[in-house]
């Protein structure tokens, strides 16, 4: 049990960072592309990467809970809740991309706000987990 537990830990911390690199790509590629049509036509091959990744995530959360014999502690709550949060938001953005028109830039803030609000959460759990993981219990 203690090795199924440790590797998921490993494979979430991976999943993390990979959720962490797919905002890095839309980030750049919001920038960088200024037409609508090729970025929906870009997202609409990127997004399941980016939902395959929240479901590591969620997946390997799972199973760490499972060796815990479903012990439901403070943070397993925060990261429910979290999660669920993440992913409102990405359906929230992807929901908005579906009926922008013609205002590109509109909808570059617009998704900025989101992603960059993602990254905020993201280093605000890890930030927590690693203190509470280096503190004395």
């Amino acid at each position: 049990m203690n090795e199924m537990y440790n590797m998921s830990i490993v494979t979430h911390n991976f999943g993390v960072i990979g959720v962490l690199g797919v905002i890095f790509i839309n980030i750049f590629l919001l920038l960088r592309i200024k037409e609508i049509k090729k970025y929906r036509k870009f997202m609409s091959v990127f997004t399941p990467i980016g939902s395959v990744m929240i479901a590591i995530i969620v997946f390997t959360g799972v199973i760490m809970m499972a060796a815990k014999h479903l012990n439901f502690t403070i943070e397993n709550i925060v990261m429910i809740i979290f999660a669920i949060v993440f992913i409102y938001l990405e359906v929230k953005r992807a929901k908005e991309l579906r009926y922008a028109k013609v205002d590109f830039s509109i909808y570059k803030k617009y998704a900025m706000k989101i992603l960059i609000s993602e990254v905020v959460i993201i280093l605000l759990i890890g930030i927590w987990m690693w203190i509470k993981s280096t503190t004395p219990s």
